[in-house]
């Protein structure tokens, strides 16, 4: 079989594998949740309903996606290792590369499905133009989710390890502006040495992380401050990671031994 047909037939299993896991039905069902709140939300509110619904929607459903993308690798990876189906897979004539870039491929079409699932209900907030902006980060938000998730389970092998490691990352790269921020504020003695090397190994983790907190921002659905050129280096820094990742996990995958 070519090289790409072997890719697409992998990633045509790891689709259905989502499917067969009912993944469809959860996201119908976070969606139906988060419209459901969001309208419980618009009842009690006094004033500046559609801004608090955009701002809720928008907060729930990105958690809510990386979550269900994240599990969806993760778990999908464990069930693969216990039933024997990675050995399976690597003991044919199909080169590690195929393996690991058909399941990655696979799991990043999983993450496009839910990222534009996630964005139809902002069209009942926000107008059009901001809800794409919005999706189209998502969208990459999802990708490097995706691709840590899998380096993660190729590494660590485990469930629970794998979430935590996942989970510390994400957080660290939503969070680290305004860690950077605070570190630099008047409450601090920026004079003295160790809150120095504190702020200087925060420099180092803002560098080394990418910057999530300026991806998927609540301002474009509330505010519709969102524009094109806001995508540009979202993109770029997408696609730097992507390869950082996927190269750590090709390296991971072809050091094991079976």
């Amino acid at each position: 079989m070519p090289y790409f047909d072997q890719i697409r037939a992998i990633a045509h299993y790891t689709l259905l594998e989502a499917r067969r896991n009912h993944l469809l039905w959860i996201v119908v069902l976070t969606i139906f949740s988060a419209v459901a709140l969001a309208g419980f939300l618009a009842q009690v509110a006094i004033t500046e309903t559609r801004q608090i619904q955009a701002a809720f929607l928008g907060a729930f459903l990105r958690w809510a996606a990386v979550f269900i993308v994240s599990l969806t690798v993760i778990t999908g990876m464990v069930r693969e290792f216990n039933d024997k189906g990675f050995e399976l897979v690597l003991s044919l004539p199909l080169p590690r590369a195929g393996y690991f870039f058909g399941k990655l491929a696979g799991y990043a079409t999983v993450a496009v499905l839910v990222a534009i699932s996630m964005t139809l209900p902002l069209l009942l907030v926000a107008p059009p133009g901001q809800a794409a902006l919005w999706g189209v980060s998502l969208g990459c938000e999802l990708l490097l989710v995706c691709a840590l998730s899998l380096l993660c389970m190729l590494t660590l092998n485990q469930t629970l390890p794998a979430l935590a490691v996942v989970a510390a990352f994400y957080l660290m790269a939503r969070s680290i502006g305004a860690i950077q921020l605070m570190g630099q504020g008047a409450m601090f003695d920026i004079s003295s040495g160790s809150q120095q090397a504190v702020q200087f190994l925060v420099d180092v983790t803002t560098w080394v992380l990418p910057g999530l907190d300026r991806f998927t921002a609540t301002d474009w659905l509330v505010y519709h401050s969102g524009e094109p050129m806001l995508l540009v280096p979202i993109l770029g820094q997408s696609l730097i990671y992507l390869v950082l990742l996927g190269g750590a996990g090709l390296f991971d995958l072809y050091r094991k031994n079976l």
